[in-house]
């Protein structure tokens, strides 16, 4: 390890493809991305802490997401990244992106929103997150991964992580909360919202209801004859 290791930086850019141009679609199931051999190299003259972590951006967007690497067998100049880290940051085909040595934190707490309640629908949905995980090396506030069970593919929304926004999950004990299902959210609040709509037109019915009784009454108490038919 470097002797100012807090201080450590090791920086580059590479042009990015999905992981199918690589024949190796499995890798869509979590955050890993392919390098070329020169950046283990390059990097085998540290000694660093294992698994390798990358934060990934771009400089035109304030976008960043973090991953691991499965093996440097890229050609030269490019990397293949995942597809879901493709669509949150952006990247065009064949995009440069530029990628910095990042050790993070091990984990100890991660907030998930799937988005669609059919995921909570599953018998043991933390029990199949737990096994799903084991294809990431972090997770980063704000992203947005795909879990794959029973040849269903489900979103997840990562609302909260600690400590910080980006952890290490490799070999920690997670602590798993989960948010309401984002359309089950949207549908609740409009259910919520034609509920009080219903609730104030039956207020204002039973004001009208009552304020037509009272009405009633005061004519009712001011007529004071007796009735009586017209021959």
């Amino acid at each position: 390890m470097p002797e100012n290791f807090q201080n450590f930086e090791f920086t580059f850019s590479l042009k990015c493809y999905p992981v199918s141009f690589s024949n190796k679609k499995e890798l869509e199931k979590g955050d890993k991305i392919i390098l070329p051999p020169s950046i283990l190299q390059n990097l085998s003259e540290y000694n660093l802490s294992w698994p390798l972590m990358f934060e990934l951006f771009k400089n035109s967007s304030s976008k960043k997401t973090n991953c691991g690497v499965i093996e440097f067998t890229s050609d030269e100049g490019c990397c293949f990244i995942p597809q879901w880290i493709i669509e949150k940051l952006s990247i065009n085909k064949g995009e440069k992106v530029f990628f910095k040595y990042s050790p993070l934190e091990k984990g100890s707490y991660v907030k998930l929103q799937p988005q669609t309640e059919d995921f909570l629908q599953i018998s043991n949905p933390k029990a199949v997150l737990e096994s799903k995980l084991r294809n990431f090396t972090c997770l980063t506030k704000e992203d947005m991964i795909a879990i794959e069970y029973n040849e269903k593919i489900f979103w997840l929304n990562i609302l909260e992580v600690k400590p910080g926004n980006s952890i290490s999950i490799i070999e920690t004990d997670l602590n798993v909360d989960f948010a309401p299902p984002l359309v089950f959210k949207k549908n609740y609040n409009e259910s919520k919202k034609k509920k009080n709509i219903l609730n104030k037109n039956n207020e204002k019915n039973q004001f009208k209801e009552e304020e037509s009784s009272t009405t009633e009454d005061k004519t009712n108490k001011g007529f004071k004859g007796k009735g009586f038919m017209m021959n």
